[in-house]
């Protein structure tokens, strides 16, 4: 049998190798598609009326495409590194790995939500399925994902049937804005979000329906995207790094703590958490981890476009995914906006 340490390289070879493949054969539509998608993130949910000027009354159907548009090719970009999950962790332990930090985020998060074997558990937003996946390994809950884009669902079915895990994980096709889900009163023990609750038109009514497919006493856990009391609007340089930092993060909306957390007590729930998961509040260092390494990466990337070895998109695509990583950086360590804010209620 071979080691856990082994068994993650040749993993991690075969998602770099696919990735890579499915970037490689990208068409020319799709690589335009997905760098005007950036576009929407310079809107707010807040300021509905530059949405309806911008794409017409039916705003969401055009943002959604959009939004689509983006991850189903960010999430190759992402599985290049140490963000396969696509989202950057808490920073728990500063002597651990980016990738450590997400199981040990998740495994705090699984305790409080008080998850445990045949629990049922609803992730909104799943993405590629790997939160998913690793909640109900190391619980033995059954997970049910939900997510907008057929690229990523169709690779969390692939990779749970490739760690046996299809009896206990299972992912369909969901928007977070089509309410009510398909899914009767009381039906989950536990729900969580990481990093998806920016793409809610109103959190409020989310939070309402994540409140009635709960059990009595059920929990709900998110890890999201916030401005915090310290931003301030009128500063322009606060608002020229939040400018630049939602297309890099992938936000929409951006809300404030009292909004992020006050919405929830307004559902119905008790809060039992309402703090930064961070260290001392703190992201940084992971943010700046990732950012050298996706940033050493592009350099090799336009190394091998110029000898030809790759096609030039790879260098668009590339140079797109690295942009404004600093304004990041910089942002957390101001204290003005953070996406390590986490928030644990419980049904009332």
């Amino acid at each position: 049998m071979l080691f856990p340490q082994v068994r993650y390289l040749f993993y991690r070879i075969s998602t770099v190798l696919n990735s890579i493949k499915t970037l490689y054969t990208l068409s020319p539509e799709k690589v335009k598609a997905f760098v005007e998608s950036y576009d929407v993130y310079n809107y707010d949910w807040n300021n509905e009326e530059e949405l309806i000027r911008s794409f017409g009354p039916d705003y969401y159907q055009e943002v959604k495409k959009r939004v689509i548009n983006f991850y189903s090719v960010l999430n190759h970009l992402c599985a290049i590194g140490q963000v396969e999950k696509m989202y950057i962790p808490a920073a728990m332990d500063l002597s651990k790995s980016l990738t450590a930090n997400q199981k040990l985020f998740e495994q705090k998060m699984c305790r409080d939500l008080g998850i445990g074997e045949g629990s049922k558990v609803l992730d909104i937003g799943c993405g590629r399925g790997r939160i998913a996946s690793y909640v109900s390994k190391i619980t033995n809950a059954h997970v049910t994902g939900m997510n907008i884009d057929t690229d990523q669902l169709e690779s969390a079915q692939r990779f749970i049937e490739a760690k046996g895990l299809a009896d206990r994980c299972k992912f369909q096709m969901g928007d977070l804005n089509d309410l009510p889900f398909p899914f009767p009163d009381a039906s989950f023990d536990a729900i969580y979000s990481v990093g998806s609750m920016t793409y809610s038109k109103d959190l409020k009514k989310l939070y309402q329906e994540i409140r009635r497919l709960l059990k009595p006493g059920g929990k709900f856990a998110t890890l999201d995207w916030i401005r915090l009391p310290n931003f301030d609007a009128s500063n322009v340089h606060h608002a020229d790094l939040l400018r630049r930092i939602k297309p890099l993060v992938g936000a929409i909306g951006t809300p404030t703590l009292q909004e992020f957390s006050g919405s929830l007590q307004e559902a119905g729930f008790r809060l039992l958490e309402n703090a930064n998961a961070s260290i001392d509040g703190l992201q940084a260092p992971l943010i700046e981890n990732a950012d050298n390494f996706f940033s050493g990466v592009t350099k090799g990337v336009e190394r091998l476009v110029r000898w030809k070895i790759l096609p030039a998109h790879f260098k668009v695509l590339f140079d797109r995914l690295t942009k404004d990583g600093e304004a990041f950086v910089e942002a957390d360590k101001l204290r003005i906006v953070t996406s390590s804010h986490y928030l644990l209620g419980e049904k009332i």
